[in-house]
Order: C-alpha cells, then sequence, then structure tokens
C-alpha cells in the first residue's frame, strides 16, 4: 500500500521525459528509409504476426494501436512496415533498445539528479539548474527565450493556434510571477534545451511533463505527443485532477483504485477531495490514507533518486496456449537460455558499472489441469546469487523445484508452466580500489593472472560480494604461523601468522604442507613497510628489510608482542580486519579440498584439552569428610 512521504520545504522543479514510440525511432534510426513510413514493432512470435509493441504515429493515423497483431494491423494498414526485435536464445534481445536509452539518459543527466524509470522513460531533478539560471539570466531579463521554449504547453493558458507561442513567452517572462512559476518557466526552458540536444546526438524525440513533483510531471508528460512538452503552475493543479479518472493516477490502478469505485463511489481524483483525511484513513489505514488525501491535492514528496542504472536484470518468456511448458525437461531447456543471457548482462554489468547483483529470483506462472478455478498461484523463490552460468542455471532449476511443490505439492499430477522469468536483484557498488580475491592466489590450479600490486595502496576494509571476496590491494606476503618453527624461503620475506581470541593464549594453526594450503597460494613480493593484518583474530605481520633479516627475528617479535600487535599496527604499519563469521560457506566450498580444511581450522578450532585446574572438578565442591 502507498504510504505518504513528507514534502519538501522548498519548492521542487521535476521533469518526466518520454521517449515517442521509442522501439520504432530506435529501428527508423537503423534503418531511415523507415522514416515518416507508417511501421510497428513486434515481439519475437509468429502467431498472426506477432503482438505490436510500438506503433508509429504514421500507422496510427490509420488506426493501427499496440493490442493489435501483425495479421490484424496488415489489415486496417496494409502498407504497414513491421519490423521484429532482434532475437537471440529463442527469444526477443532487447539489448540494441536498452544501449539507445542509455544514451538519451546520459545526455539528460548532465543538467541535475537522473532517474532512470524504465528503457524509455527518466526523471529529472532540475531544482538546483533552474535556481542557478533564475539568478544568472532569468527568463523576463532575457532579450532571446529559447524557441522550442516557446512551443510548451501551459495547462489553463489559452492555446490559441495564431497567438500560442506569445502567450507562452509571456508567461515564461512574466516580472511579476510568484517563485514557484518562475522556477518552473526556468525548468521549461531547460527542458526544452536537453530535449533538442538530445534529437541532435541522438536523432530521437521526446515529450515531457514539468512540475514541482514526480506525480504531475508524470501525468502530464504525454498530454501533448509526440516532441512536445507541459508544464503544470501550481495554480492549475485542483483544476486539472478534478476531472482525471481516479485509474489513471499511479498505484490506482489496482485493487487499491477499484476499492475507492466500489466501496466509497469515487470516480475521479476531485471526488476524493469530499472525504477527509480521518475518513480516508478509517477505511484504509493511516498511511494510506493520508497518502490519498495528499494525492487528491496534488502532493507528492516522492524524490528522484540518483540513479542512471537499472535496479535489478530480468529475463523472461511467455508460453501461451499450446507452447506452455508441461514437462522438466522444457522448463530446464528454457530456463537455461534464460539464465545464460541474465549472466551474460549481470556479468557485463560487473565488468562496466563495477555492480554485484546478490539475490536470484524465480517467478513463474503455471495452471493445473482439470483445475480452470484455482486461484492458487505460483509462488515466487529467491536464493542468494551465485556468479557464473553454470551456477545460476543449477540454483533457478533449484527454485523451481520448490515452487513447483509448494504449487502442486507432493502430487504426481500435471501441470503446465505459461512464463519463466529470473531476475538479479539488490545490486549495489563494489568499493572503489577492490579487487577479486583470484587476483591475488596464484598456484598450479589457478587460473588468475598475477595481480600487479601498487606499494603505495592503503589497505581498507572490503566485504564478501556474492560468491566472490573482493580485496583492496595489499603488499602480497607469505604468511605462516608461528607454531612452526621451520625457515623460509630465501626468496619469502620473514612473516608471522598468529591466532589470538580476545587476550588469550594463541590457538594453533594447523601445518602448511606443499602447495595444498591457501598461505602457499599467495604470491609473494617484498614490500617496504611494516604490515599487520587482523583476521578476527588472525594477525599476519611482515616484517620490511628494516625491521627484521630472518623468520626467527620475526618469530621473537610476536612472542614480545602478543599482546599488543593489533595496537603496535596503527602506528608505522596499516592495519585491516575482517570478521570470520562473514565468510560465505558457499566460496569455501568451490576451494580445493586441503585449502577447505584450512579456513575451517580458522573458523573453528580444533578443540584443545584444557589443563585441570584447582576447583574445575566435582569432588573439590565438597569438604573433606570428617574421621
Amino acid at each position: 500500500m502507498p504510504v505518504a512521504r513528507p514534502e519538501p520545504q522548498e519548492p521542487r522543479v521535476i521533469a518526466h521525459l518520454d521517449l515517442d514510440c521509442f522501439y520504432v525511432q530506435v529501428e527508423q534510426r537503423r534503418n531511415p528509409a523507415l522514416r515518416g513510413q507508417p511501421t510497428a514493432v513486434v515481439q519475437y512470435n509468429d502467431w498472426k504476426g506477432g503482438g505490436l509493441i510500438a506503433v508509429s504515429y504514421e500507422a496510427r493515423k490509420f488506426g493501427v494501436k499496440r493490442s493489435m497483431r501483425g495479421d490484424e494491423a496488415k489489415n486496417v494498414c496494409p502498407g504497414i512496415n513491421l519490423v521484429q526485435v532482434p532475437v537471440s536464445r529463442d527469444k526477443a534481445d532487447l539489448n540494441v533498445y536498452r544501449n539507445a536509452g542509455s544514451e538519451v539518459v546520459a545526455i539528460l543527466s548532465t543538467k541535475g539528479k537522473c532517474e532512470r524509470a524504465s528503457i524509455d522513460e527518466v526523471y529529472l531533478d532540475l531544482t538546483d539548474a533552474a535556481k542557478e539560471m533564475l539568478l544568472e539570466s532569468p527568463p523576463e531579463s532575457s532579450e532571446f527565450t529559447f524557441e522550442e521554449a516557446t512551443k510548451s504547453n501551459i495547462l489553463d493558458l489559452p492555446s490559441d493556434v495564431g497567438d500560442r507561442e506569445e502567450n507562452v513567452k509571456a508567461w515564461l517572462c512574466r516580472a511579476d510571477a510568484n517563485y514557484q512559476d518562475k522556477l518552473l518557466a526556468c525548468g521549461a526552458v531547460l527542458v526544452a534545451q536537453l530535449r533538442v540536444k538530445v534529437l541532435e546526438e541522438t536523432q530521437f524525440t521526446c515529450s515531457a511533463g514539468i512540475a514541482h513533483n514526480k506525480m504531475l510531471a508524470k501525468l502530464v508528460s504525454g498530454m501533448h505527443k509526440p516532441a512536445q512538452q507541459t508544464v503544470v503552475p501550481s495554480s492549475s493543479v485542483q483544476d486539472f485532477l478534478a476531472s482525471l479518472p481516479v485509474k489513471k493516477m499511479k498505484q490506482l490502478g489496482g485493487k487499491l483504485g477499484s476499492s475507492l469505485q466500489d466501496d466509497l463511489g469515487v470516480k475521479t481524483v476531485g471526488d476524493l477531495l469530499g472525504f477527509t483525511e480521518e475518513k480516508l484513513q478509517e477505511y484504509y489505514g493511516v498511511n494510506t490514507g493520508t497518502w490519498l488525501w495528499k494525492t487528491a491535492r496534488g502532493f507528492s514528496g516522492e524524490e528522484v533518486e540518483d540513479r542512471l542504472l537499472p535496479k535489478s536484470h530480468g529475463c523472461g518468456k511467455t508460453f501461451p496456449g499450446p507452447k506452455a511448458l508441461k514437462n522438466h525437461s522444457s522448463v530446464k531447456s528454457w530456463l537455461d537460455k534464460l539464465c545464460e543471457e541474465l549472466s551474460e548482462r549481470i556479468q557485463s554489468d560487473l565488468s562496466c558499472n563495477k555492480r554485484v547483483a546478490q539475490t536470484l529470483t524465480l517467478h513463474a506462472r503455471a495452471s493445473k489441469e482439470n483445475e480452470c478455478n484455482s486461484m492458487k498461484k505460483f509462488p515466487s523463490k529467491s536464493c542468494p546469487l551465485r556468479y557464473g552460468t553454470g551456477k545460476i542455471q543449477e540454483d533457478a532449476m533449484k527454485l523451481f523445484e520448490s515452487g513447483l511443490h509448494d504449487f502442486w505439492g507432493s502430487r504426481s499430477a500435471r501441470w503446465s508452466i505459461t512464463s519463466l522469468s529470473v531476475t538479479a536483484s539488490k545490486i549495489f557498488d563494489i568499493p572503489s580500489g577492490t579487487n577479486s580475491i583470484l587476483k591475488y592466489i596464484k598456484g598450479p590450479s589457478s587460473n588468475a593472472s598475477t595481480a600487479i600490486l601498487d606499494s603505495s595502496s592503503t589497505p581498507e576494509l572490503t566485504p564478501f560480494v556474492g560468491n566472490n571476496l573482493y580485496m583492496t590491494p595489499v603488499h602480497e606476503e607469505q604468511c605462516e604461523p608461528s607454531s612452526i618453527k621451520e625457515e623460509c624461503d630465501n626468496s619469502i620475506s620473514a612473516t608471522q601468522c598468529r591466532l589470538i581470541e580476545g587476550k588469550g593464549a594463541p590457538k594453533k594453526l594447523s601445518k602448511v604442507q606443499g602447495t595444498g594450503s591457501i598461505l602457499k597460494f599467495l604470491s609473494q613480493s617484498q614490500p617496504a613497510q611494516h604490515e599487520k593484518r587482523n583476521f578476527d583474530g588472525l594477525i599476519c605481520s611482515h616484517q620490511g628489510p628494516e625491521s627484521s633479516s630472518g623468520a626467527s627475528v620475526a618469530e621473537q617479535h610476536g612472542r614480545d608482542n602478543i599482546n599488543t600487535a593489533v595496537d603496535h599496527s596503527s602506528g608505522s604499519g596499516d592495519t585491516w580486519m575482517l570478521n570470520v563469521e562473514d565468510i560465505d560457506p558457499d566460496v569455501v566450498g568451490e576451494l580445493p579440498l586441503e585449502i577447505q580444511r584450512e579456513i575451517q581450522g580458522w573458523i573453528r578450532p580444533s578443540k584443545q584439552a584444557t589443563p585441570k585446574k584447582r576447583g574445575s572438578t566435582i569432588s573439590s565442591y565438597f569438604s573433606p569428610a570428617r574421621r
């Protein structure tokens, strides 16, 4: 249910830009011969010519609509050009459209906070840019007003064809306008400039809405299409909303809007004005009731998120009618294709944008044979996302099996899947200066290239990300437990590792043998400074050339400073810590067996016999028997 958000103290300038029949424009740029011709883009589906997903304005004049199939569109407009979306893995490939949308976002984000809402629409917060323009070159003091801005549509402003541009120019340049309208005028000029720049650099036209909040900007951006913009002054909000059908409002198109119509008899947004805030709260709760009361008056505190990249990645496919999937093998075949595409996209996001997804979710629609009236939905299932195509495919199939069990139970009955999709979500940025742990490991079984490390790098705490541990570049070193009294190789600088727990005695590590230990896989170098590392009790201390010349000196140094190692490291060296409880068991399980044993020893060291102390036996609690 929607929740009301606090409104900003100062007026804002928010714009919503929507690219006109975007898929068609992309195809027209790819094939200029289609410009000015009735054109439609159809989905990958050969049934009745495929479903239309975008229709040019030339085709709309003939009555072609997006709800039609390709064959029906040809009957209405025999000269229509039907362009099929690119196909990959037996399904539509939308990458060409995503990339084209990114071109537009790159331009729009130069003027303010930018939120990419979908593949073809963007929100902009132009408040700061509008304030700057109002101070430096307000429209009323300028002799020349940007021509495209004078073509704006201003709500409640007379729209006579002959004097329209003059009326708009007069409104933009009013010296007696209030502060809010002056900001909107500056916003209108800024948006007009951006729209012209988008057209010049990408050949795409877009329409826009300019208002004081996201809700109003979204509502009016599509009022005058194509290639136009609409401005909503504060004085026109009530009249604009009064006659607007309640189902047209964001978040009122579903059950909540139906409830308003059925339970309260609300048909338009203006009808909500007849209900007090308390009455709406009585029906829908405090939060939603307040949100409805504010919405009816055009108030919205929702902010523009500074987001140029999508919040999630999803790949899906529908299987209508006879194409429904009815066995595990067909489901697995399609899940493998969807997961392969998803893996490519998240890997590209990781490489290009340094972002990692954490959660894998499977969605499906299913039906049970001979149960047409069944209302039970196929449950969505999620799990931690593991990078790698094979791992994603394996996990997605397990999620499907789990969902199918909840949907149908243990009964062996027939079912059919009409829709499948996999989504990678909870995406966050990798902290700057971090790399995969694979760059710090080398050995006969590792394909990772040797990391080139900068001796001036500053170590810092970095988290596990998905199934990879990303670590800040530090001086590579070879660590051995202090309990192992053996000389290091001549090529290795003297080092030591000790496990400590609080102020207690050090715990012993298993011996490092051959190249099976993870410690032996670490690259070797000779840093110029003294370092210590603390892994929730694991101290790795590196002695530089100026500190020691042999392992025995290092060990003696460790024995003398066992209780002050951490404090000492804050002096001339650098310290970073990692809680071993954060280690992902799935990551450990994919390492070589000998390394798994060693890491498990760090996490859960073997129990050691505790010397019997006085008073530790039951007999000590009883007084000696009197004779």
